[in-house]
């Protein structure tokens, strides 16, 4: 994990320096912001392979500065929260957010989440570590129709038009589209994709669903590509 640049926002600066002092342990460097227009700005000029971000903060919030950012990067993010319902926690992933962390939060857990992040968009090939060598596309594609994936870029198409997908919407479409036909449970989409024990699986697994639904379908509501599967699980129809 050495060399990895991770940005922390929150308005709390003893939270900013103590998350610091944890990160650095683990060889990561650590850029630090007050609020989200801090934040945008330090992405702007600086490479950042995960944020930390708070979600009450003054100027701009954590949910909108998550959105402000999906629009151009697919970099992880992780919610840092002290709110602890469900609610907040799928609206946080409705709008781009990878993982979520309520406060308190035990500072050894964060660690492992990030690094657990970390190793998953990278395996993903969405995140090059930073002593990464750049390597030529190939043009391995997933076709089922008017839906592809090439597995290289790792970038979908639909009839033509490339949509964007987060890395963990790619990952999940991508076990489905190898596996036409078949249907995986919530829990076993979970298990693959995340591949850590489920926490919350069917909240997590379903607002993601719903929105690769919304980039892929002509009709979400009709969906042509991405079925449930009532009581079981989800599949791509072939």
């Amino acid at each position: 994990m050495d060399n990895y640049r991770i940005l922390v926002v929150d308005d709390d600066e003893a939270i900013r320096d103590a998350v610091e002092i944890y990160l650095r342990q683990e060889n990561m460097q650590v850029l630090k912001a007050a609020n989200g227009i801090e934040a945008l700005r330090i992405l702007e000029k600086e490479q950042v392979h995960l944020i930390l971000m708070d979600i009450m903060m003054p100027r701009m919030d954590g949910m909108n500065a998550t959105i402000k950012i999906r629009e151009k990067l697919n970099i992880p993010i992780i919610m840092l929260s002290a709110k602890s319902e469900d609610t907040d926690k799928i609206l946080g992933l409705n709008i781009g957010a990878d993982d979520y962390v309520t406060k308190p939060f035990n500072p050894l857990e964060l660690v492992a989440r990030v690094k657990s992040n970390l190793r998953r968009y990278t395996a993903l090939g969405n995140l090059n570590s930073p002593d990464a060598a750049e390597t030529e596309d190939s043009s391995d594609e997933i076709v089922v129709r008017g839906l592809t994936l090439n597995t290289s870029t790792k970038t979908a198409f639909v009839n033509g038009e490339e949509v964007r997908l987060t890395p963990l919407e790619y990952k999940i479409l991508e076990l489905l589209m190898l596996n036409k036909g078949r249907v995986f449970s919530i829990e076993e989409i979970y298990d693959r994709v995340w591949q850590e024990p489920a926490i919350n699986a069917n909240n997590t697994v379903a607002v993601h669903i719903r929105r690769i639904r919304e980039k892929i379908e002509v009709n979400p509501q009709n969906p042509e590509y991405l079925k449930v599967v009532w009581g079981i699980g989800y599949k791509i129809e072939r």
